[in-house]
């Protein structure tokens, strides 16, 4: 078996801004799965995994940004299984000088110490890679692959998320979970209770991701989306969110990432402050990962003259 199935760890959260509300809230601890192919990209490979070794490819394509959770991990989990990796990156102008590059750019040098093949491709092609087109040059360049849609989302991954949630979970009101491709989400909304309620927090502008979502789910009337907490769009944070993920980090002993989970832990703080949730409601909220995007952040935070993220 790839990547084996387990349960995470649950925590109660004890946080002073929302010590005086009448609400429970945990987080489940899908970010220490594995040292590197952690929270739901953990999920989402399990079985793209086992089918590509189905197929009898040996080789996993897939694409990312420079700083990508995904690319990270497909690189470790083939690594990891035996499988060669080929990571189609947005942006060519990071080709130009590759070895100054993975000098400074932590995820992709995490990704080549772990034998994943680039292939740098300029913004406007990187917005056609689903296109019949593109999908054929790229097998006539690199021959017989798995393909693994970006950010991983597929049935298969969402066959993997569909396990995040454990029969000891149906103690939970609310299960919140940020959102990227909506592969987590959906498995989220599949596995979940009658009696419990999905909220996702898109880290993207835009009401686009029900489409997205809509595909995969078997049930369309226990799940919303919170749109009011991306903070301008993906990858985009502000100083207001550094200091909460620092404060959170300080009382709680979690880290959280600033591209998701610490969007949505903000997002629910806020909601639970402005008491948008029913008293002695208990909240289960899903640590995705993408913990080592922090250091690539912090790159940035500090070209900015911004605070680094803890």
């Amino acid at each position: 078996m790839f990547l084996k199935t387990k349960n995470s760890t649950v925590q109660q959260i004890r946080f002073s801004e929302i010590d005086k509300y009448d609400i429970s809230l945990f987080i489940k601890r899908e970010d220490q799965l594995h040292p590197f192919i952690s929270g739901n990209k953990y999920r989402k490979l399990k079985y793209n995994l086992a089918e590509a070794f189905q197929q009898n490819k040996s080789s996993l394509l897939t694409f990312g940004g420079a700083f990508s959770n995904h690319i990270a991990a497909t690189a470790a989990a083939g690594f990891e299984h035996n499988f060669n990796t080929i990571g189609v990156i947005r942006g060519d102008e990071l080709a130009t000088n590759l070895k100054e590059v993975l000098e400074t750019n932590p995820t992709l040098k995490f990704a080549s110490e772990h034998n994943m093949q680039f292939y740098f491709v300029s913004r406007s092609d990187y917005r056609n890679k689903t296109t019949s087109h593109f999908i054929k040059n790229l097998e006539n360049k690199f021959g017989d692959f798995y393909l693994v849609p970006e950010g991983g989302t597929n049935h298969f991954a969402v066959k993997g998320c569909e396990e995040i949630l454990s029969e000891d979970d149906k103690q939970f009101d609310i299960i919140c979970s940020s959102i990227g491709t909506g592969g987590t989400i959906s498995g989220l909304i599949n596995s979940a209770k009658n009696h419990q309620r999905v909220i996702g927090f898109p880290a993207l502008k835009g009401d686009f991701l029900k489409n997205e979502i809509n595909p995969y789910v078997r049930n369309m009337d226990n799940w919303s989306l919170n749109t009011n907490y991306h903070f301008g769009g993906y990858a985009k944070i502000s100083k207001e969110l550094i200091t909460f993920i620092n404060k959170f980090k300080n009382e709680t002993n979690i880290p959280l990432d600033p591209i998701y989970t610490g969007k949505m832990l903000f997002g629910i703080v806020d909601l639970i402050k402005n008491r948008y949730f029913k008293k002695g409601i208990k909240i289960l909220a899903i640590h995705t990962g993408g913990l080592q995007g922090i250091e690539g952040m912090n790159v940035l935070l500090k070209k900015k003259n911004l605070p680094q993220i803890l």
